[in-house]
């Protein structure tokens, strides 16, 4: 059955930032699966979108330009514009089903009387709304209330993880209700590197908000650099910062940070916010690039397996992590191919957009 599906993202698109790119990856999945998919963001982003998409970008708002995630004075503007934006598209295009991608997609939706909704959930806002200035003494009891209220109203909710599912079934939504389903990846965006390097760099790559917990980053660099004086880290990351102990390599697009990630190095993930789904993670699994990750964010790796996993924060243990990397060019190689591997067994477009499918139908049936 072909659906005519809006996909609404209450952020600037496009952007190189993980919860854009699980957008884009969303609505070209079902693109590719013959559904009619209506992409509705904010009237501004950062580059060319290339992927062939249908667009629908809401009216300008003066002071609207951010493009980092977290609250700014636009943001109600912002979104009351794109609630209009999207019941223009529901109507002119006959959408059978709106999926709201992260916490304002389904604000907007809902205001904007769309039916029926399927809540495509980033994270919890208990977890991750205490992160942001402004919100440290009440976050959590905010995050709490809005966790409790407003998913329970999507006809169905989409998680990556179930961590994340059981947290909202016990917020409410029924278990009926919330579906597991991991993100889109392939091997096929990046090349097979080799793993050669007698020193590879240290790589984080994403944006330096405080729920990364980069700065983590910098303790683990003092006992590597301990053993190993001439290890490197590197941020590749669009944000303009300097960080005491790191090079900054600007990535202001995929096609930069593709690069980075086909040469040999090993990856490392400090975020122990647990109930987003870094997409850097599959990013890297994809490149076939080994990884060190703090257990509370670690969600598609293995132990040992598919990458290194350490306690949230432990700094020792992170850097022998590390190092055992750096000095084992068959450890990197082995791990890599394994994450390549269960990259395109369990994160296939096609099979992702398949459960989606399954959604849409639960959620079409509820509302009818």
């Amino acid at each position: 059955m072909t659906l005519r599906v809006a996909i609404v993202g209450a952020c600037p698109y496009p952007v190189p930032q993980g919860s854009q790119v699980f957008l884009r990856d969303t609505a070209l999945a079902l693109h590719d699966r013959g559904h009619d998919v209506h992409l509705v963001v904010y009237g501004y982003g950062e580059g060319v979108d290339e992927s062939g998409l249908r667009i629908h970008r809401s009216a300008h708002v003066a002071g609207g330009h951010h493009t980092k995630a977290g609250p700014t004075r636009a943001k109600p503007l912002l979104d009351f514009a794109l609630v209009l934006k999207l019941r223009q598209v529901i109507r002119s295009e006959n959408i059978d089903v709106t999926l709201a991608h992260n916490y304002e997609g389904l604000l907007v939706a809902l205001a904007a009387g769309a039916r029926p909704v399927v809540y495509q959930a980033h994270n919890a806002m208990v977890d991750e709304l205490p992160h942001y200035a402004g919100f440290a003494f009440m976050g959590k009891a905010i995050g709490r209330w809005l966790d409790t209220t407003f998913p329970k109203r999507a006809e169905q909710v989409v998680v990556p993880h179930p961590a994340l599912a059981h947290y909202l079934v016990a917020c409410g939504c029924g278990p009926g209700k919330v579906s597991v389903i991991a993100p889109p990846a392939s091997s096929a965006w990046f090349k097979a590197g080799a793993t050669e390097s007698d020193c590879p760099p240290i790589i984080y790559a994403g944006n330096l908000d405080a729920y990364q917990n980069v700065l983590f980053l910098k303790h683990v660099m003092e006992r590597v650099r301990a053993a190993r004086s001439d290890a490197r880290l590197i941020l590749a990351t669009r944000d303009n910062a300097e960080f005491d102990g790191a090079e900054i390599l600007h990535t202001p697009d995929f096609a930069t940070l593709r690069d980075v990630l086909e040469q040999d190095c090993v990856v490392v993930c400090p975020r122990v916010s647990w109930s987003g789904y870094p997409i850097k993670l599959l990013n890297a699994m994809a490149a076939g690039r080994p990884i060190v990750a703090c257990r509370s964010a670690a969600h598609p790796i293995e132990h040992e397996e598919t990458g290194i996993i350490v306690e949230d924060n432990d700094e020792e243990a992170f850097a022998n992590a590390v190092l055992q990397l750096m000095q084992d060019p068959k450890l990197r190689n082995g791990l890599g191919n394994a994450a390549r591997n269960a990259v395109n067994a369990h994160h296939s477009a096609s099979q992702f957009a398949e459960s989606l499918e399954w959604v849409f139908e639960r959620a079409l049936i509820h509302r009818r």
